[in-house]
């Protein structure tokens, strides 16, 4: 769809053919590395008081977790994002950096977006501490973040102003349209430091507030069945 949407013109959003079937492919590898979605572990062990188990622990929940979920990703790199960067190539023609800084930047930018899409998912499941059913805000994550995450489309589809909104306001673009931009080298060099500097401004600021929302939540805390 997204070559169809290219044309007989062969661009479209500032990208080529090229671009955009490295954007796809990478997109869904990515997918996995960074588990947009799926995640509920806290929520789950919230809601039968399991959680209290966790917080006996001597390493804060936020920082437990997330060294969890970078092991996973470890995995998942291996397992999940290699193989369509295989297989891709050999049925489209794909887009190469060609700066020597591209590759570099890029391993950065995925592992800013793993981190920052572990405190959002992180933030999702901490509603349990008070609401128990998360299924509302799992499926409001669900379906706001694969869009606004430029997952379904590259976000540079829409009009400039909607996307300075999204990226400046939101950390959704940080997730997953930064590190495909940085590697289909989208952006000047300056333009792609500056978009990682964001995610890195995003991913303090979220692990900040899952820290923030954890205390608040501990203040509160009623076990199941005491």
């Amino acid at each position: 769809m997204l070559l169809a949407a290219a044309g007989t013109a062969g661009s479209v959003g500032g990208y080529d053919r090229a671009q955009l079937a490295t954007f796809v492919w990478v997109a869904q590898g990515l997918l996995a590395v960074i588990l947009l979605w799926g995640w509920t572990d806290l929520a789950d062990r919230i809601r039968t008081g399991d959680v209290a188990g966790d917080l006996l622990r001597p390493v804060h929940p936020v920082t437990s977790y997330l060294a969890t979920d970078l092991g996973r990703a470890g995995y998942a790199v291996l397992a999940r994002f290699l193989p369509p960067l295989l297989v891709g190539p050999l049925f489209f023609d794909v887009y190469l950096p060609t700066r020597w800084s591209t590759l570099p930047l890029f391993g950065v930018s995925v592992v800013t977006a793993l981190v920052l899409c572990f405190g959002c998912r992180y933030l999702v499941n901490t509603t349990a501490y008070w609401l128990q059913d998360v299924r509302g805000p799992m499926i409001l994550w669900t379906l706001g973040s694969g869009v606004l995450a430029g997952l379904y489309f590259p976000l540079r589809f829409l009009p400039e102003p909607l996307q300075l909104s999204l990226w400046l306001g939101t950390p959704f673009p940080s997730l997953l349209q930064t590190p495909l931009d940085v590697l289909v080298e989208r952006d000047s060099p300056i333009t792609q430091l500056g978009l990682v500097a964001l995610q890195l401004c995003w991913a303090v600021l979220i692990l900040a507030a899952c820290r923030l929302v954890q205390r608040r939540a501990e203040r509160r805390l009623v076990v199941q069945g005491g």
